[in-house]
């Protein structure tokens, strides 16, 4: 499991995102719900180790990213998808992939034959000679989603996965996503409510740097009005949620 242990964060001084916040992601798939502004992308960044909290601390199975010894091998076990995914200049797709792969501890050629199955997971393999640069804002996502899966992390945290993305690559990525999470844990942020039942097992929802909600999709599903529309109960849910009446 990933812990999230009184972590305080701020990026101006007394004016803090995250406030002693306490949470334990379990195995599993779990979505990360929130208004903009809620904390999600800072939470999800410091569980990378892409930035450090100004106080508490982060583990994955008693290891934590304090120094860099640790924090390298804290980061071969956790895949990060931030919400800007830019392309490297002169590198071709596979090229991306690969190198992406080989900053998390892989051999170079590991990591350059785990790069061409990663393109093809995500439906880029008949791509991987372009230039990141010619993909669309929808490639490029399932190119970062590329470069995220590539080492085989255990844990992986996305950030807005699926913006970018139309219905149908958006089908793709949940059947990639109940493939993968046979064996890999996902913690997913996204503002989309529908369908949890079908890809996530739990649900958290930050809001203003606090748990407002964590619990397993049934019991989020449960909080809904009886009076909700049958099409909208997630979204009713969630409403209450954040509104603090649950």
């Amino acid at each position: 499991m990933l812990e999230i242990y009184r972590c305080t964060f701020g990026y101006r001084r007394g004016v803090h995102v995250l406030d002693d916040l306490t949470l334990t992601f379990e195995r599993g798939c779990t979505v990360l719900l929130g208004p903009n502004g809620a904390g999600k992308s800072t939470l999800l960044a410091i569980a990378a180790s892409a930035i450090d909290p100004r106080s508490g601390q982060v583990r994955l199975q008693r290891l934590s990213p304090d120094s860099a010894k640790a924090r390298r091998a804290y980061r071969s076990r956790v895949g990060w998808l931030p919400q800007q995914v830019k392309p490297v200049a002169g590198l071709k797709l596979r090229e991306q992939v690969a190198y992406a792969g080989w900053l998390k501890g892989m051999s170079r050629r590991t990591a350059w034959e785990s790069a061409a199955l990663a393109l093809d997971r995500v439906g880029l393999g008949a791509l991987r000679e372009r230039s990141g640069r010619q993909l669309s804002g929808g490639q490029l996502r399932r190119l970062g989603i590329a470069q995220t899966l590539v080492h085989g992390a255990c844990f992986v945290l996305m950030d807005e996965p699926t913006a970018g993305l139309d219905p149908h690559q958006r089908g793709v990525f949940r059947d990639l996503i109940g493939e993968l999470s046979q064996d890999t844990s996902f913690v997913i942020s996204t503002h989309q409510t529908e369908d949890l039942a079908e890809i996530f097992d739990s649900v958290v929802i930050l809001d203003q740097g606090r748990v407002r909600f964590q619990g397993s999709v049934s019991a989020f599903l449960a909080t809904a009005p009886a009076d909700a529309a049958p099409g909208r109960i997630a979204e009713a849910a969630y409403a209450g949620c954040v509104r603090g009446e649950v």
